[in-house]
């Protein structure tokens, strides 16, 4: 693939559908659209599969809920890995809540399909509030580090982009791209995902991906409301994009937001930027070795 990548990411609009050949219909399209435009990476949010609810009983508590859409899992692989395969790309396909066999506990977990049409995944490392409380979503405990013929790939899900451990962690494993689907219910929570995501370009000197749902399911607790924005970030140097945004959507609309990202010039600025904050970095028990406290 070269030095250059061209990657999608979408601003997906949930909604009440009908059948699972609906939301098959809706992803197939995002995909071929992507195609059409020659991307190489395609990017949908977390929990963009929360459509499928409506085809269920809407009437039980969302823990069940989130159970039942976890049975869906076979079909969700099926579908996304033969689309991976025709359209000839890598897709991070949001996520979808999965239940381990022999375990009754549910994790939210995001799926990577190669052009191949194999696919590994990387599980949300921390638990937001009504996942925990709410939807009774359990945390993973494991950060993958992805080798793709465009280098290497990590994927911080959501409120997992907040902890900047993570993004540091791949960055010093030699990730150029760290992607970040998000689901955000108003405009102060797509605000944190979105200042971190930011944050984390700048502090690993990475490329982030951040995908954002929009819409509603007004009867679905959490995704009655979304607010949104993708956007492909950057470092903030001479070298990237004006004001570090390579490219973003239009808060609260159906779309995709695509972008070339320079693969070389990530590698460059980590050696030769303007300032060097991954290879400056201390460890935290460097910083704890030498902390002082002074009374005042």
């Amino acid at each position: 693939m070269g030095d250059r990548l061209r990657v999608a990411s979408v601003q997906y609009w949930i909604r009440p559908i009908e059948s699972f050949d609906r939301f098959a219909e809706q992803v197939t399209g995002l995909v071929w659209t992507a195609q059409d435009y020659r991307t190489q990476l395609l990017v949908f949010p977390e929990y963009f599969t929360v459509q499928l609810m409506t085809l269920g009983n809407l009437s039980k508590p969302i823990y069940e809920q989130a159970r039942d859409l976890a049975r869906r899992k076979e079909a969700f692989l099926e579908l996304m890995s033969g689309l991976a395969r025709e359209a000839g790309l890598y897709i991070v396909a949001g996520t979808l809540p999965v239940m381990d066999d022999g375990d009754d506990r549910v994790f939210n977990q995001s799926f990577f399909f190669a052009p191949s049409g194999e696919y590994a995944w990387q599980g949300k490392l921390h638990m937001t509030r009504w996942e925990k409380e709410e939807w009774r979503i359990s945390p993973r405990e494991r950060l993958k580090v992805f080798e793709t013929d465009f280098g290497r790939l990590a994927i911080a899900i959501c409120y997992d982009v907040e902890f900047p451990e993570i993004a540091r962690a791949a960055a010093r494993e030699d990730c150029n791209v760290l992607v970040a689907p998000s689901c955000t219910d108003e405009r102060q929570g797509y605000l944190r995902v979105r200042y971190c995501a930011q944050a984390r370009a700048i502090e690993n000197q990475m490329y982030v991906v951040l995908s954002s749902t929009v819409g509603s399911i007004p009867r679905v607790p959490a995704v009655s409301l979304n607010y949104g924005q993708s956007a492909i970030l950057t470092p903030s140097d001479f070298a990237f994009a004006r004001d570090g945004i390579l490219a973003e959507g239009n808060a609260n609309q159906e779309m995709m937001v695509i972008g070339d990202l320079n693969l070389e010039t990530i590698r460059e600025s980590r050696e030769r930027g303007t300032v060097l904050p991954l290879r400056d970095s201390q460890t935290t028990a460097e910083v704890l070795a030498t902390m002082e406290h002074i009374k005042l």
